[in-house]
């Protein structure tokens, strides 16, 4: 499977889809299409942890203090489904190989 979830309003999903040759992906924008239950499963099959796919720099998660709680794998679960900023982004799934987030290191290890 060749996947991509992003958000448009990103901009620096924006910048790296400009970055990448996504012929051949599908891509999913988070906010118009959420991530369902099952494709979130299926990331997680290859990340093997929803905390590695949940992002600390989203707004929510400042005012939910989210920061003085304890958050189990479960949690982090729920969290991105309940709301698409949870989902670090942007998810590149690349015929079982995944890269989650937008380092410039991420990046790079995708483009080569």
């Amino acid at each position: 499977m060749k996947k991509i979830y992003y958000l448009k309003t990103c901009d620096t999903c924006r910048r790296i889809l400009k970055e990448i040759d996504t012929t051949g992906f599908i891509l999913q924008e988070i906010k118009t299409e959420p991530i369902t239950a099952n494709q979130l499963e299926e990331i997680v099959a290859l990340t093997k942890s929803y905390e590695v796919l949940f992002s600390r720099r989203a707004k929510k998660y400042k005012q939910m203090d989210l920061k003085n709680q304890t958050l189990t794998e479960k949690d982090y679960r729920q969290l991105i489904l309940d709301e698409y900023t949870f989902l670090k982004r942007p998810v590149i799934i690349n015929d079982g190989e995944v890269y989650v987030g937008n380092t410039q290191k991420r990046v790079d290890i995708f483009i080569k």
